[in-house]
């Protein structure tokens, strides 16, 4: 027979141990109870805080679609509003887009879209910077170069808090023209150049033959059909028994990872290309299998290769794959992914930071190459495709197969 102190302990340890599953449960998940929901008190506090600010905005925004002394359109408030919070994030490659502008990101990664053909960064002094002018393209031949600064597109100012809007204004229809006053490197008085949009179409790989011995490939970018294009370049050199190739990533200014990835998969034996860590320090690992193309590398960079040249040029690099020449590349390595709402807008943020695979952070840092070669500022600042005779460092690439 059960004593009453025996039967009042274990009592007290019922309570205690119901009251704890239910305070385990309840903090993590949410249960049903009739028609009624209990929460967690950790949802409740966060669902409470969204609530308070939520109504903070909802009433700002009728305030002034009520009292502001002209009508306001709500749909422009809202838009406003969801642009502010991707700035606060204060990343350039993080972004709202709206419905053009998404439509327009979309194409630009098949390789297609209205525009003047550059891309553009914001810089540390928050204007917007050309990256690299995209080759035969209306902006290479008005001559914007690597280190331009954009301050106005027609008769709007731009900055690079609004990096988006600065690109939807240079890019429209086809025989239009845009007028840009630019800051240009090295200078202290702007210009103003005016540029006949055209419907960019990249041809992101061309290549020849140089001295009958040494294959050329040049990637202008990477997009959707840059992988299959440049393994189409490699199988015809090498059917015609090139076993030398150089790489020419000057003025790349990066685009789809997937198609870096798919490039470096072709030339690396089995083993790491790259790597990506989120802020919770998961890590996302990219290996090459086998390598379609037994050939010497060399590789040429600039301070216009950015973003999925790097990565390329640094699996390269690491893996003694390829000699790079040239100059220290651009240094983005932060990893972005894109989404589409329902309604046709959409975003763009950074989701992780890539390393090469010694473990190498680019991001602000560059690639140094293994040979550094100056071009001459005056030539450099014609910004046209260069002779072989009159390009340094497309000639120190010949000399090192020799």
């Amino acid at each position: 027979m059960i004593s009453k102190k025996k039967a009042f302990v274990m009592a007290v340890l019922l309570i205690m141990v119901t009251a704890f599953v239910t305070f385990s449960i309840s903090n993590l998940v949410a249960l049903n109870v009739g028609d009624k929901m209990i929460i967690s008190q950790d949802m409740y506090l966060r669902l409470n805080e969204d609530n308070e600010n939520m109504g903070k905005l909802i009433h700002l925004k009728h305030f002034l679609l009520e009292e502001y002394y002209k009508e306001l359109e709500e749909e422009k408030l809202i838009d406003g509003a969801i642009h502010g919070m991707f700035e606060a994030v204060g990343d350039p490659y993080t972004n709202y887009l709206d419905a053009k502008d998404m439509s327009d990101m979309m194409m630009s990664t098949q390789g297609v879209y209205g525009g003047i053909g550059i891309i553009v960064t914001a810089d540390d002094d928050g204007y917007v910077s050309v990256v690299s002018p995209i080759e035969d393209t209306p902006g290479e031949r008005a001559g914007l170069n690597t280190g331009d600064r954009i301050i106005r597109v027609d008769d709007e100012n731009v900055s690079g808090n609004r990096l988006d809007d600065a690109v939807s204004l240079m890019r429209g229809d086809a025989d239009t023209e845009v007028k840009l006053e630019v800051m240009k490197r090295n200078q202290n008085e702007s210009v103003e150049i005016s540029v006949v949009r055209e419907i960019i179409r990249i041809q992101s790989v061309r290549s020849e033959i140089i001295n009958n011995s040494i294959g050329y490939v040049r990637v202008t970018n990477f997009d959707e059909k840059t992988a299959g294009d440049f393994q189409s370049h490699m199988d015809e050199m090498t059917r015609q028994g090139i076993t030398q190739v150089i790489l020419d990533l000057r003025n790349n200014p990066g685009g789809l990872l997937t198609s870096a990835i798919r490039i470096s998969d072709m030339l690396l034996d089995e083993g790491l290309i790259v790597y990506t860590e989120d802020r919770h320090g998961n890590r996302k690992e990219e290996f090459a299998g086998s390598g379609n193309y037994d050939v010497e590398l060399v590789v040429l960079i600039n301070e216009g290769s950015a973003s999925a040249s790097e990565i390329l040029a640094g699996a390269l690099q690491d893996r003694e794959k390829a000699i790079l020449v040239g100059g220290q590349s651009f240094g983005k390595g932060l990893v972005q992914e894109m989404q589409q709402l329902p309604d046709g807008t959409g975003f763009k943020f950074t989701v992780s930071e890539y390393f090469t695979p010694s473990g190498r952070s680019i991001h602000e840092k560059g690639i140094e190459p293994d040979y550094v070669v100056d071009i001459p500022e005056d030539i450099w600042l014609e910004g046209h495709d260069l002779e072989l005779d009159e390009d340094p460092q497309l000639q120190r690439a010949i000399e090192l197969f020799q």
